[in-house]
């Protein structure tokens, strides 16, 4: 019978207990040659170490990746020897003559190691550059005491820790499938380039692409199509510090040397600082094992030496066929919303492995429940996370549903709500988006005072459209420093895409005004602000609405440019009758209100909310229905807030 052929950490652990006790006899022979003859400074002969081809233990293989030479490889192993062997500790005792003194030097390996030589002591050699070993503090570099580096004594046994140092800076990433048979079709010749690339000689491999997600899903994929295991870090955690970040890639390239792991540097947007740009340039310079870049699309900086590979996005008709694909005989209930979430929401496998399993278990727990809405409602949530951050989100209120408009405005939301639904139509299957390039997104330009119902408005589309909605102040997005505007506005912008979701400009003439003669380089860039604010509302692939209280300030040059400009009117009596009509919820106790003097109130719908809400207020102190007392009591305190006299004739009859 056969015997057993030993397993990988068998033999590892049978090739470094030989290499232990080879060094070790050096060591005991070093101590009787000082008892026999006094010691005469000659290296003691010793066991060839075994050669290369005879070896695929840890030793050999760090003494190949890093470049150890052979007197080198031994003062390695009798480093190592105080940690793995205690039969080293006593042996160094006595060659030292001293009992307490149990770790090797420089000194000593000069003097009972073969091919000796003075360079392994300098800092520019493997033992010292790839911190191999630590020189202790003492009186002389020959006679400090040396200690073996941890991750070097675990590599060395077959274990396989990260480094403490870059424990917390550098993540292990889980393994993705390696079949390339389970790769989406749209990615595989993007994840086979960078495969390839990684087990070649090129250094850097800069991943490109739209989401963050996707990038780092092609990472994890190239990565084990590659049999390479994978590392993250992040941009924003390369230290800042000369000093530190030289370490961290010191490391770093020992670990990929004697691994063959490969590090992901995940950018994220790439709205870093100048500074940050210039630590990740220099991180990356100095990273010469096989690493990927994972970079939006054009972000990838014109001086970084890398390869350049496109992520493509999931096309809608394979994000349809995955989705229909994990719902199985579920995607028949979902009353044709499939097909127009795969448009409207850019999910990747992961969203659509998410929204899926939602959906599933949602049957599972009420197989009878209505799914379409519910499956909705989980795509909103998936495609919305990258927009958090960015801008707050506005969910509809109840209320909205009741805004009062004259029927043209009324009638220009509904051809809004129209354009926003039928984009796909209209741009794909009619051929639009081939026809013409520019003006293809829908815009929008809300004008009129505050409180004539701007903001409920865009609430009403979100409503309508079943779509997230996100407000930003362009107030605070602009900025006075040179291209920072812009920067704000893509990251907008481009986190929206994912979900298609409603953007409302607050304060637009903070930013656009009249067309600015340009008499310095602020005035041309403010300008062109303006300009890419248009031109990325026009190429946008949802709904982006401009709102201003003064739409005689907005240049018509960029007013023409905006598909849909609606006037909010300031209400008259009867359009405030009917504002006052659905001012108050159903559960909410009314007493002789009479909505025909309440019209009389000359003020806006926001001002009629917020009266009615603090009469709300006082009738419930009161434990009694609101009544007339209760508004005309609470138009009073925002009659003040306003600066205006409330006059007799808005309030005759009341009481």
């Amino acid at each position: 019978m056969n015997a057993r052929a030993p397993s990988w950490p068998e033999a590892n652990q049978a090739a470094l207990a030989a290499e232990l006790a080879r060094v070790l006899r050096m060591l005991v022979a070093a101590r009787a040659k000082q008892g026999g003859d006094g010691g005469s400074g000659q290296a003691i002969e010793a066991d060839a170490p075994p050669t290369p081809s005879d070896d695929a233990s840890a030793l050999a293989a760090l003494t190949a990746r890093l470049g150890l030479s052979a007197f080198e490889r031994d003062l390695l192993v009798l480093c190592a020897g105080v940690e793995l062997d205690s039969a080293f500790m006593p042996a160094l005792a006595a060659v030292f003559d001293e009992p307490g003194r149990a770790q090797p030097t420089f000194s000593l390996a000069l003097a009972i190691l073969p091919g000796s030589h003075w360079s392994a002591c300098t800092r520019d050699r493997p033992l010292r550059y790839w911190h191999l070993v630590d020189v202790e503090p003492g009186a002389t570099l020959l006679t400090s005491p040396l200690c073996i580096d941890e991750r070097i004594v675990h590599y060395l046994a077959g274990l396989d820790p990260l480094d403490a140092r870059l424990d917390g800076i550098v993540r292990r990433c889980e393994p993705a499938f390696a079949e390339l048979s389970d790769v989406p079709a749209f990615l595989q010749p993007a994840v086979v380039t960078a495969a390839r690339a990684l087990q070649g000689a090129a250094p850097c491999v800069a991943l490109l692409g739209r989401s963050a997600r996707g990038r780092n899903e092609a990472a994890a994929i190239a990565c084990a199509l590659a049999g390479r295991e994978r590392f993250s870090l992040r941009v924003t955690d390369i230290p800042t510090g000369v000093a530190e970040r030289e370490l961290i890639t010191r490391l770093w390239n020992r670990e990929g040397r004697l691994t063959g792991a490969v590090l992901t540097i995940q950018c994220g947007d790439f709205d870093e600082p100048t500074d940050s740009l210039r630590q990740l340039a220099s991180f990356v310079e100095r990273i010469d094992v096989p690493m990927l870049l994972e970079l939006p699309e054009d972000a990838l900086p014109a001086s970084f030496d890398a390869i350049r590979i496109d992520v493509p996005e999931l096309p809608p008709a394979e994000r349809r066929a995955f989705i229909e694909a994990r719902l199985g005989p579920l995607a028949e209930r979902m009353n044709g919303r499939v097909s127009v979430s795969a448009e409207q929401f850019r999910l990747d496998l992961a969203g659509i492995e998410t929204v899926t399993m939602l959906t599933c278990d949602l049957n599972d727990a009420s197989p009878d429940a209505p799914l379409d809405h519910a499956f909705w409602h989980f795509c909103r949530q998936q495609a919305r996370h990258s927009m958090e951050q960015l801008a707050r989100r506005i969910e509809p209120k109840d209320e909205c549903l009741h805004l009062v408009l004259p029927a043209q405005q009324a009638s220009l939301l509904d051809q809004i709500a129209a354009h926003v639904r039928q984009r796909s139509t209209v741009h794909e299957t009619w051929g639009f988006a081939g026809y013409c390039s520019r003006g293809l997104g829908t815009t929008a330009l809300f004008s009129g005072l505050p409180g004539t119902g701007k903001t409920m408005a865009a609430e009403a589309l979100a409503a309508m459209l079943e779509l997230d909605l996100y407000q930003i102040d362009l107030a605070t997005v602009a900025s006075k420093y040179i291209g920072e505007t812009a920067k704000n506005l893509r990251r907008i912008f481009d986190s929206a895409s994912e979900s298609g979701a409603i953007l409302l400009f607050d304060e637009a003439d903070a930013l656009f005004g009249q067309r600015t003669e340009v008499k310095d380089s602020h005035d041309r860039y403010a300008n062109f602000d303006v300009s890419y604010l248009l031109q990325r509302m026009e190429s946008y692939r949802g709904l982006a609405i401009l709102t201003t209280n003064m739409k005689h300030a907005i240049d018509n040059a960029f007013r023409r440019r905006i598909r849909f400009v609606i006037d909010f009117p300031f209400p008259d009596a009867e359009s405030r009758e009917r504002i006052w009509a659905s001012a108050y919820p159903a559960a909410t106790p009314t007493q002789d209100l009479d909505l025909g003097k309440l019209g009389r109130l000359n003020v806006a719908g926001g001002i009629i909310h917020n009266i009615a809400m603090h009469a709300a207020y006082l009738a419930a102190d009161e434990d009694v229905p609101v009544q007339m007392k209760h508004i005309l009591r609470a138009a009073h305190v925002e009659y003040a807030k306003l600066e205006r006299p409330l006059t007799a004739s808005e309030t005759q009859g009341w009481l």
